[in-house]
């Protein structure tokens, strides 16, 4: 039963292919979060403490610990979550988190 559609899948698949040693904790990340049935951040956020919401109504993932970020967009109502950046924490440090966009 899939509560959330991740748009899109193909996405966390390139991203991966060019941090692989991060493909095994974006997969388990991805199977996770779409069968979970949140209807707030808060929901999330007792499932993942270490989510956070950030600037613009993102959300930022620590993926594979803390080596990597995650930058989703979630909507709760329409049950959709919109990848928008993943990269390393160093990476991570160097962007601003609200006006980032998606880029292959």
């Amino acid at each position: 039963m899939n509560y959330f559609r991740i748009i899109k899948r193909a996405t966390l698949i390139a991203y991966y292919s060019k941090h692989i040693a991060a493909k095994k904790a974006i997969e388990l990340w991805y199977h996770e979060i779409k069968d979970h049935e949140f209807k707030n951040f808060n929901e999330l956020k007792a499932v993942y403490k270490n989510a956070s919401l950030v600037a613009n109504n993102r959300i930022v993932f620590n993926i594979k610990g803390n080596d990597y970020r995650m930058v989703v967009k979630i909507n709760f109502y329409t049950r959709q979550i919109f990848i928008i950046w993943f990269g390393t924490h160093k990476e991570y440090d160097k962007i601003d988190v609200s006006t980032i966009t998606y880029k292959k």
